[in-house]
Parts: structure tokens; sequence; C-alpha cells
């Protein structure tokens, strides 16, 4: 015998255990009389539980009836796990009133503060919202009122701050027709405006849903409406009614009609997404809904709402202050799409690295110092994260951003696209194709130069950058595939179909939207988008599922080969690094724009030189001044250009600080001549930068005298540049 009682005779072991009160299988015991064996007070029952005549299954015996003294029934166990759940409910609430800000919903709501810090954390702007006066629900048309309840909460006057009739419902359309819908009541999204933050989580809903039954009891339904509408978020940085009304439509809320006011409730689901600013087709869809929905609710007959017409925006005031930032002004529109759900004062960090950002300043400014043309450069990450920009070569002069918003002609740049067309086509960077002048047809372009052969590889060609061999090429895969690769790559501006000039870049588009088409090339994933937050790493599974397309193994050698000739032995010699470099330069017609794109170490820049009345730049092309201001940002980014003074060590920046400007001119920086020398002053020195046949060079002067401090050239790779004068 094993167990509990071995060792002990039969006639101590208890004759039965009580039976334990959720059931169980029984085992079969003699009959006869049964002793009850103590085993402490820790282990036996209370006596009242304890029946010594309980029924153990034995010869003769009978089970006690239902109710009998001893036994716990069905409804003892409901009582006792009510009991609990009540409890347990008891506790909650009290845990989430101390730790919901309940008094908070009660006072005046703070107008949202964003703060943007570069990637070190250093603030580089901060952006307040446009807020006006509160409205009053007596002063306000009926069907404004009417619009918000269709299309928001048709039950607010009817539920205490949480409607299950409405969540249900949502939960029944999110499950049978596949769109989202919200089942939140106006109550708890007045409640979201007091939150720190727009996460999304059970213990943020309760935490909702308390307050909202705070607001109920302590606010009647319109003071609850006048501060939801004095608040709400309308898109455009526009924060409440009064704000939004004069914002979109130059008219008081007061006296706005059924389709503006149909129109402003529309917006309040997803604010950016509906503003007619922005989005007119997409708002006046939104607003045919609101429309249907007061018929739904009763407030419209049919014929009215059929006979409502889209209103016309009127934008007379632009809100969108200069920042003092070029990035920061890009940057802005993308985070309010971050922090549209939550009204709370939001620090968000950027990608703009403070340091390639210093470099991108002084690289232009030691370029262009004795020049009147206007620069712009766009630095990202293969991924899309922008890590520096500058938008014009001087801020308080012109804040247009001229990476982002001016729409040139990218020249051969574009040629990327053809060549990767051809590539895609089955054709080899080793075949050949005609360059001899055209001499037929209606367009008749020229290679720069006057440099012409019978033929040249698709290589050199795109390495000397030949015009009649882009052309050629492009006839040869058709203008379908050369358009349909742009798309690829993430070209999303107009591309002229049957149009030879594409070829060499006619069709305009944006700096960073090119930049962009050369980071797909440069990280083989394609499209890529631009950013100015943190990029989202997704796993394996998610890389399945992104939409992602990329070039072949063949193809992605094929084009790196081919741009990386275009630097070492071709149009853009000037850009040549220490490093492995890709790029290719650009010129447009008349020489009105000068390019230059590529990457290398991890880093991807557009540098753009033009004039913004489109007149010809005198002797400027995209291997000259561009490709030079690449060179020196690469150089110094990637630390093949010593700084020619010591950086002394900075303290951890503040986020809460001051703002940084970051397109501030560098005031050190003294022009000296024509030469493009500069003089640096500080600290406890001077120093003379400039470049002797491209060769950087730095002559410090300081307490320890004189020195020279020069950055060797690659001399094997200049020596290894072929001898025939490349075209631009």
């Amino acid at each position: 015998m094993h167990g509990p009682f071995e060792g002990v005779e039969e006639k101590q072991r208890p004759a039965r255990w009580p039976r334990l009160p959720w059931g169980g299988a029984r085992v079969s015991e003699p009959a006869g009389p049964t002793e009850w064996i103590s085993h402490g007070p820790l282990y036996d029952p209370p006596a009242e539980d304890l029946d010594v005549g309980y029924w153990h299954g034995g010869e003769g015996s009978e089970a006690p009836p239902p109710g009998a003294p001893g036994r716990r029934t069905r409804w003892w166990w409901i009582k006792r796990g009510l009991a609990g759940f009540a409890a347990v409910l008891v506790l909650l609430v009290l845990w989430l009133a101390i730790t919901a800000p309940l008094s908070k919903s009660l006072r005046p709501i703070a107008p949202p503060q964003l703060t943007l810090l570069a990637a070190d954390g250093t603030p580089i702007a901060r952006n307040g919202a446009e807020i006006d006066q509160p409205v009053k629900v007596s002063d306000l048309p009926p069907h404004v009122v009417e619009a918000l309840l269709a299309i928001e909460d048709r039950r607010f006057y009817s539920h205490w701050g949480v409607d299950p009739r409405g969540i249900a419902r949502a939960a029944w359309t999110n499950l049978t027709t596949g769109r989202t819908q919200g089942g939140s009541t106006i109550t708890q999204q007045l409640a979201k405006f007091t939150f720190l933050s727009a996460e999304q989580n059970l213990t943020r809903k309760a935490r909702e849903a308390l307050i909202a039954f705070w607001l109920e009891a302590w606010l009647t339904k319109d003071e609850i409406l006048e501060r939801y509408l004095s608040n709400a978020y309308f898109g455009d940085n526009v924060y409440g009614l009064r704000a939004a009304s004069l914002h979109y439509f130059y008219r008081k809320p007061e006296n706005l009609t059924l389709p503006q006011a149909a129109m402003l409730m529309g917006m309040l689901q997803a604010p950016s997404r509906f503003a007619p600013t922005d989005n007119p087709e997409r708002a006046e869809k939104r607003m045919r809904m609101v429309l249907n929905a007061m018929v739904e609710a009763g407030y419209l007959t049919p014929a009215q709402a059929r006979a409502v017409r889209t209103p016309q925006v009127d934008v007379r005031i632009k809100n969108d202050l200069p920042t003092g930032t070029y990035f920061a002004d890009w940057a802005l529109p993308q985070a309010r799409e971050l922090t549209e759900a939550s009204y709370a004062r939001q620090t968000i960090r950027t990608t703009l690295d403070s340091r390639l950002q210093s470099a991108a300043r002084r690289a232009i400014a030691r370029a262009i110092a004795r020049r009147a043309a206007q620069v712009a450069l766009v630095a990202m990450r293969p991924n899309g994260e922008v890590v520096a920009m500058i938008g014009g070569r001087d801020y308080a002069a012109s804040p247009f951003n001229r990476a982002t918003q001016a729409r040139r002609q990218p020249g051969s740049t574009f040629k990327l696209f053809v060549y990767l067309a051809a590539l895609r086509s089955g054709m080899t960077p080793d075949e050949a194709i005609d360059n001899r002048p055209i001499e037929q047809g209606s367009y008749r372009p020229k290679n720069a130069g006057g440099a012409y052969s019978d033929t040249i590889t698709l290589a050199d060609a795109f390495a000397r950058s030949s015009n009649v061999a882009a052309v050629r090429l492009w006839a040869k895969v058709g203008d379908k595939a050369v358009i349909d690769m742009a798309r690829d790559l993430g070209v999303r501006s107009p591309l002229a179909a049957g149009d030879p000039s594409l070829a060499l870049g006619t069709s305009t588009m944006t700096l960073i939207e090119l930049t962009a088409a050369y980071a797909g090339v440069a990280g083989n994933s394609f499209p890529v988008e631009p950013t100015a937050f943190k990029a989202a790493e997704p796993g394996w599974f998610g890389r399945l599922f992104d939409g992602k397309s990329s070039l072949s193994r063949r193809e992605h050698a094929a084009i790196e080969q081919m741009l990386r000739q275009a630097i070492n032995n071709g149009t853009g010699r000037a850009a040549m690094l220490q490093a492995a470099n890709f790029g290719k330069t650009g010129t447009t017609q008349n020489n009105r724009d000068a390019l230059f794109v590529g990457y290398a170490g991890g880093l991807v820049v557009g540098v753009w030189v033009g004039n913004d009345d489109n007149s010809p730049l005198a002797g400027v092309h995209g291997g000259g001044v561009p490709a030079r201001i690449w060179k020196d940002f690469m150089s110094q980014a990637l630390g093949e250009r010593a700084p020619v003074s010591p950086v002394s060590p900075t303290p951890s920046p503040d986020p809460s600080g001051p703002v940084q400007p970051q397109d501030v001119p560098d005031l050190q920086a003294i022009p000296l001549g024509d030469s493009g020398a500069t003089l640096n002053v500080g600290n406890g020195g001077a120093v003379i930068s400039g470049e002797i046949e491209g060769v950087p060079i730095g002559v410090r002067l300081d307490r320890d005298g004189l020195r020279i401090e020069t950055q060797p050239r690659n001399r094997e790779r200049v020596e290894a540049a072929p001898q025939p004068q490349p075209t631009p």
C-alpha cells in the first residue's frame, strides 16, 4: 500500500473524506459506521459544514435531499460569485478614479502645442494651434448640431455618456461590412481631450468611459456639446468650430449653411483625410455621407439632401507660419497626422541629424558664396528617413522649400529610369547602341560638346550622358516601359507619354521625389516614401506583404555598375569619393537646372542648383557645382573630410529648451575672393579653408603656430579616368 496511509492499520483510516463541494468521482467504500479523524485546525472544515451523517455511497445509505444542512447549493455559489465580481468592480472604479484625471476634465482645455526635435533631442520647431472663441449651442443654426449628432452620436440626448447600443452596432458593422466604425459617444470623444497620449488600450478606454460618466454628471448636454465643438480638431492645425468655419469658409459659425455644416462635421472622423483644402473630392463624398445620415435620423428629407450643393471653400488666411527651418515646415503636417488623435502638448523626435544638417549648410555656403542662384539639398537613408534638408540659400529671405515644393526638370538624372527599363527588358551594360546624330524626325536632340560615335555601350552612354543614345533607347524599350519603371520607383508626378524628350528629363518633379527614387535603387526596395520620422522596421512576415518591389540581382548589379562608372569615369567625376559612390548628373536645356543625385555609405543625397525665375545659369552644369556640393557634404558625412578645426564637446540638448535654428547661415564662414576659400574664426584660432585643384586644404593659425591640413585625393582613381571629355 502506498500513499498517505501507508503503514496505518485498516481500522485507523477514515471511512471517508468530506466530499468536495464541486463534486468529483466517488470511490465505493464498505458500508459501516463513519469515524471522523481530525487533522488539526488548519485543515478541518468549520463545524457547521461538517455533517457526520454525510452520505458516502455505501450500501444501504441514502443521499441527503437537496437543501439539507451541510450541502452547498448552486445558488450559494452564484451569490458569492456576484459578491466577488462587485468587489472587483468597486476596486477597479476606485483605481480608475484615482488614476483618471477627473478634475482636469472640467477645467478649460489648454490649446495643443507640438514640438519637433532633431534626432539628438535638439528642439528645432514649436508650433501652436489656431484656436478661437468658444461657441454657444443656443446661437448655432439647428442644422449644425443636427449634422453633428447624425454622423457622430444619434442617441446623444438619451445615453449617460456611454452608449452600449452604439458600441454593439459599431462592432456588428465592423464584423459584417469590413469598414471601421467607432462606438465612442460625443462625451467619450470629449474625454479624450483630457488625456496626454493617444494610446489605444483597454485601460485608456476604461478611463475614458469613467470620465464620460463624470462629465455627464456635472455638465448639461448642451455644455458638453459646446466644449466638444469648441475644442475638436478640424484639420489644417485648426481647433474648434469657430476657427474652422472662419478658416475654411471665412464665415462665423452662427452663419454656417447646411452644406458648410455637413462638410465640417464630416471632417471630425479624420480631419487631415477629409480637409477640403487638401482633399476636395474626399471631403465632398464625406459631406454626402453626413447628409444621408441626417436623412436617416429624420432631420432632412431625401429631396432636401439631394438639393444640397457642394460649398465653395474660401481660405483667406494661411495658418502655416514659417518655423525657421525648411525641414520643420515639411515635417509639421506629418507630425499633425501622427498626433491628431490627441489634444495634448506633444514632443516628437524627428530623423533630422543636426551634424549632417550643419554639414549641408557648410557645403552649400562654400559652393555658392558668390553666386546668385538658389540651391536645394535633401539627404535620406535608403528607407526614406530624411536626415538633412536645405530648401534654399536663405530661409529668412524665402521660406519656399525648393527641395519639396519646387517642380523642376530633372534633366539627365531621369535617364536612370530609361536604362533600368532597358535592363529590365534583358539588355546588358555592354550592349551597343547607335550614338550618331539624330537627323530624322521632329525631335533632334544633340550631345553636349558634339561628342558622337558610331556605337557606344549602354554603360559608356550612361556615364557620358549621351542624349542621342538615351532617346534611341527610349524608342527601343517603349515609353510605357520607362514610365512604368518610374512609377515603380515612386515617381507620382505627371509624365508625358509619347514624348521622346521624356528620356532627357523634361517632365517636372520635386527633388525629394527624385532622390527617393534613387533611394529605392540604393536599398533595392521600392517605392520609398520620404519621412521625417523613424520608419517602422517590418518583421520578416511584414516584408512579404509590404507591397515593395525590387530589382533582380542582375539588374541591380548592372545599374550600380553604371551609376558608379558615371562618377568614376564619366560626367560626375567632381563628386568622386574614396568610398564606393554611385550617382548621376543632370543638366536641363540652356542650363536652367543643374542636378546631382547619388548615394554612398548608407546616405542618398540629391542636389539642385537653379534660379527661381527659370533663367539660364551661367556656366553651371550637373557635373560642376551640384557635384562639388554633393562631394563636400558626403565627405563630411562619411568622415573623409576632417574638420579644419576641432569641435568642442557640447552638453546634451534640452528638449524643453529654446528652438535651435537649423537654416541660419554659418556666420563664421567669411568668403575670400572668387576662389571659394573661406575664413573661419573660432576655437582659439583662424582657419582658411578651400580647395586646390579639387583637393581640400585648410591653413590654421592658432597659439601653436601655423600649419596646413590637407585631404589627399585618391590618385589611382583619378588616373583611371578616361581621356575623352564627357558631356554633362
